[in-house]
């Protein structure tokens, strides 16, 4: 329970613990040091006090000695102190075992002789910080006196106490500050890591600062190098190999035309077409990597929508718009963003033969959401159709014209809008869609 306690007050952040620690270890060592300095203080006032004590009891026990029996009492005011005075009578207390209390025995044992002091007692209200000693003494003539001493305590003024505030916000202060310092290469490293996006080029660390700093940024951007080089490298070759697998296919075709049996030559016109339904999502596929190049311009998100149903309807497919119209202006990529809502919309219409296009805006997001009442897809796999290539063969084959990189485009075009497209299965049946992406301002 109290490692439980304790891990809830660790911070989470690299620089809240650090900062945590150095500060930590900066107060205590400094309160350490001024409970050092006070005891010191302390030890020094004590001296000096049983010094003076000392001389002092000493002086009042021969002005008492000297005085008249009658007149003593008279005298004992005249002889008190800020911190101790003298009473007539025996002392009525418990042994003390106090160092001071055998301190002050030695002293004024060596000023009025040993046989003239007995041994120290405590009241009830002393405290081992704070003793309230009783000392016995006798006069000349035997007369009983005693000692009444309350030790003045070790007190910081309230100047000293401000010092030691505006000491430690300053040393608090300088932590932070170095540990700030020290730790915000890191975070610049996360928001570059974070801000790396296919395609999408971005701004190097600056290889500045300490040694181990600057050798860490040079390795990110290293990184960060490699792979866009092996991003661009990839589409690259799938731009080219689609490319070039059109004029093969071109004469297949033209080859297949010439086939005398009838039902071979549809078998081979229907391989050769989703040949090339493949080439042409491979070329698709690599087009997204240049999506985040296009400029961004203002767009009336209703209007846009309502034209992609438009155009769907007028195919003869059953196909809704649902959402408010008085949208302000999203800025945005304008052909991704009409890429990808068309890639939605033909994969709902190509499993399900319907589809419903919502639109919900939020203060902080807005989304798009086509949803539709086909078969769905296994939860498990959700995540993974959205991989290049992948299909999900107990739900959806080939016969269907799926090549596996519909909704992998639309991914990647929902990265190069800096939005989220994710998939669900809808508790009514069919597959939803969604597409969040910022809300307009």
């Amino acid at each position: 329970m109290t490692a439980h306690r304790l891990a809830r007050w660790w911070p989470r952040t690299l620089m809240g613990r650090v900062a945590w620690i150095v500060c930590g270890s900066l107060v205590l060592t400094h309160v350490l040091t001024v409970l050092i300095i006070l005891r010191e203080r302390g030890d020094v006032g004590q001296r000096m006090m049983l010094a003076y004590v000392s001389r002092d009891v000493a002086t009042s026990m021969a002005i008492l000695d000297r005085v008249p029996p009658a007149e003593r009492p008279a005298w004992l005011p005249k002889l008190a102190r800020q911190n101790y005075g003298y009473a007539f009578g025996q002392a009525s207390g418990v042994a003390s075992d106090h160092a001071l209390a055998h301190s002050l025995e030695d002293v004024v044992a060596a000023e009025l002789g040993a046989s003239r002091v007995g041994h120290a007692l405590t009241t009830p209200d002393s405290s081992p910080w704070h003793p309230h000693l009783l000392l016995p003494l006798r006069l000349m003539d035997g007369s009983p006196v005693v000692l009444d001493l309350h030790p003045p305590r070790t007190t910081v003024s309230d100047t000293t106490l401000l010092l030691l505030g505006l000491q430690m916000l300053a040393l608090g202060f300088a932590a932070w500050f170095s540990v700030r310092v020290a730790v915000r290469p890191l975070a610049q490293m996360v928001n570059a890591a974070n801000a790396l996006k296919p395609g999408q080029a971005t701004q190097p660390l600056p290889e500045q600062g300490p040694q181990e700093v600057t050798a860490a940024a040079r390795a990110f951007n290293a990184m960060q190098a490699r792979i866009d080089a092996h991003l661009s490298e990839r589409m690259q070759l799938l731009a080219a190999i689609s490319h070039d697998l059109q004029s093969p296919i071109t004469r297949l075709r033209l080859r297949s035309d010439t086939v005398g049996d009838e039902a071979l030559r549809a078998k081979l016109h229907a391989d050769l077409d989703d040949m090339q339904a493949l080439v042409e999502e491979g070329l698709a596929y690599a087009r997204t990597a240049q999506a985040t190049q296009e400029a961004l311009r203002p767009v009336d998100l209703y209007a846009l929508l309502d034209s992609l149903v438009c155009d769907a309807t007028d195919a003869g497919h059953q196909v809704s718009l649902h959402g408010p119209a008085d949208l302000p202006p999203l800025m945005t990529r304008v052909q991704a963003l009409r890429r990808l809502i068309t890639n939605l919309l033909d994969n709902a219409l190509k499993f399900a033969g319907q589809a419903e296009v919502h639109l919900v805006v939020t203060a902080d997001a807005l989304t798009i959401s086509v949803l539709d009442k086909g078969p769905g897809i296994p939860p498990g796999e959700l995540e993974a159709v959205l991989q290049p290539f992948y299909r999900v063969e107990s739900s959806r084959n080939r016969e269907t014209g799926g090549t596996g990189l519909g909704l992998a485009i639309a991914q990647q075009l929902a990265l190069a809008l800096s939005g989220r497209l994710s998939l669900s299965n809808r508790p009514q049946g069919g597959l939803q869609a969604q597409l969040t992406l910022p809300a307009p301002r």
